[in-house]
C-alpha cells in the first residue's frame, strides 16, 4: 500500500497529535518525560509493525517530505545561534565537545571487545558504535558503504540503518527517564522552575507557546531558510569526495549561522519568533514522519551479536550521561538538561536530543545554556569529531 506525499503529510499531522493525547492522558509518560511525536510515532510504528507481521501488508509512505524538513530544522539552528552568545557559553560549549568525543572513543572500543568476544567482523562492532549511533542514518548508510566496498563487509549498509533505527527509538525513550533520574537526585522531581522566567525562553525553548509573528517575518524567515537550503545543499556537492566532505545538514547549518550573524552586523537581526515557530513545526513533523516510517521488522532482524553490542551501547549511554556528562558538566538543573539531550544525539540524532530537552523543560523549567550547547555540538561538531575518530580508528592494525 503506497501513501502519496500529501497522505503522509496528513498521517504525520495525526501522529502528532496522537501523540499530544497520549502524553496528555497516560500519567507514565509524563512522569517519564517522553516527548510528544516519539509517542505518537511509536504507536504507529507498532501498528504498521502488526500489519507486517500479522495482515502480510506493507505501508509505504512518501517520504519526500522528510529531508527538507530535516534541513528546514537545522538551517533554523543556525538562525537562531548568535555568535555573541555562542562565545559567551564557549568554555562550556568546549567541555561538553570533550564529553562528546569521550562517549564517540568509548562506543566504538565497546563496540569491537564485543564483536571480538562474539566472534564477528569487528566493523560490526564500528557499525553498531558512534558510525551508527552518534553518527545516524546519513554517517551509518555512508560508511555502511564504505565497509563494504574497500573491507568487504557484506550488508554493511543495511546493518548499520537498522542499527540507527535502533539508537533512534532508544534516544526517544531513554532521554525522560535519565534526566528524571538526576533531577530526584537534585531534589527537584515535580513542577515548573521559577529561576527561569518565561519571558528569557530562548527559540526551541517552548514548542507549545503561541509564537506573535507577521506574515511578512514568516515569509522572510522562509526567504532565509530556503537560501540556506539550497546554498548549503551546494557546497554539500562540491565537497563531496574531497577530504572536507560533509553532511549537508552541517553545511546548511553553516550557512544560516553566517545569514543571521550578517544581518545582525547590518541592524537586520532574524525574526527570531519566526524562526522559533516554523522551527518547532519542522522539528515535530520531521520526527513524526521519522518514527512512524520505521522498520520494525528490519530491528527484529537483527543478528543476535549486533543487537546485544546494541543493548550493550543503550547501557553505556545511561550510565555516561547519568555519571559523567551530569558530573563533568556541573551536576546541577543544566546539566540534567544536557545529559538527556546528550541519550538523544548520542544514540539517535540532533532532532530526538531536541525533542528530548523540551520536553524535560516543558515540564521543569528553562536551561538555555543546554539550548545553546547541544544544538552546535550535535549538529556541527560531532560530525567532524565522528569521521576523525572513525579513521583514527579504522587505521587500527586488526582493520588491515
Amino acid at each position: 500500500m503506497n501513501v502519496d506525499v500529501y497522505g503522509t503529510l496528513v498521517a504525520a499531522s495525526l501522529v502528532l497529535l496522537l501523540g499530544n493525547r497520549l502524553v496528555a492522558a497516560l500519567p507514565l509518560l509524563r512522569k517519564w518525560t517522553i516527548p510528544e511525536p516519539v509517542a505518537g510515532g511509536l504507536v504507529a510504528a507498532l501498528v504498521l509493525f502488526g500489519l507486517h507481521s500479522f495482515a502480510h501488508l506493507d505501508v509505504s509512505f512518501d517520504a519526500s517530505l522528510q529531508t527538507p524538513l530535516m534541513l528546514a530544522f537545522f538551517a533554523t539552528i543556525g538562525l537562531n545561534a548568535n555568535l555573541a552568545s555562542l562565545k559567551a557559553g564557549g568554555p562550556m560549549l568546549a567541555r561538553f565537545l570533550v564529553i562528546v568525543v569521550g562517549l564517540l572513543v568509548l562506543q566504538n572500543t565497546l563496540g569491537i571487545a564485543l564483536a571480538y568476544a562474539l566472534g564477528v567482523d569487528p566493523l560490526f562492532g564500528l557499525l553498531g558504535g558512534s558510525v551508527s549511533l552518534s553518527g545516524g542514518h546519513g554517517t551509518g548508510a555512508a560508511w555502511g558503504k564504505v565497509f563494504t566496498e574497500h573491507h568487504g563487509l557484506q550488508s554493511a549498509t543495511e546493518a548499520a540503518i537498522a542499527c540507527a533505527t535502533f539508537g533512534l527509538v532508544m534516544g526517544g525513550i531513554l532521554g525522560g527517564p535519565v534526566a528524571q533520574r538526576l533531577l530526584k537526585r537534585l531534589g527537584r522531581d515535580e513542577g515548573i522552575s521559577t529561576d527561569n522566567p518565561a519571558r528569557d525562553a530562548q527559540a526551541f525553548e517552548e514548542p507549545q507557546a503561541e509564537q506573535p509573528t507577521t506574515a511578512a517575518a514568516f515569509i522572510e524567515t522562509l526567504t532565509l531558510i530556503a537560501i540556506s537550503l539550497a546554498l548549503g545543499n551546494l557546497i554539500a556537492q562540491w565537497l563531496t569526495g574531497t577530504p572536507a566532505e560533509l553532511p549537508a545538514f552541517v553545511c546548511v547549518l553553516f550557512v544560516a549561522v553566517l545569514l543571521a550573524n550578517g544581518l545582525a552586523l547590518l541592524g537586520r537581526p532574524v525574526a527570531g519568533h519566526a524562526v522559533a515557530l516554523i522551527g518547532n513545526v519542522s522539528l515535530a513533523l520531521f520526527l513524526a514522519m521519522a518514527l512512524m516510517t520505521l522498520r520494525l521488522w528490519d530491528l527484529a532482524a537483527l543478528a543476535l551479536p549486533v543487537f546485544s553490542i546494541l543493548v550493550a551501547q543503550t547501557v553505556l549511554m545511561v550510565l555516561y550521561a547519568m555519571f559523567v556528562t551530569f558530573h563533568v558538566m556541573g551536576a546541577n538543573y543544566d546539566a540534567v538538561v544536557l545529559a538527556a539531550g546528550h541519550c538523544g544525539f548520542g544514540l539517535g540524532a540532533t532532532p530526538t536530543a531536541i525533542a528530548n530537552m523540551q520536553a524535560v523543560t516543558a515540564r521543569f523549567g528553562h536551561s538555555h545554556l543546554a539550548f545553546l550547547v547541544v544544538p552546535m555540538v550535535a549538529a556541527f561538531f560531532i560530525d567532524i569529531a565522528n569521521a576523525i575518530v572513525i579513521k583514527l580508528f579504522l587505521a587500527l592494525p586488526f582493520f588491515h
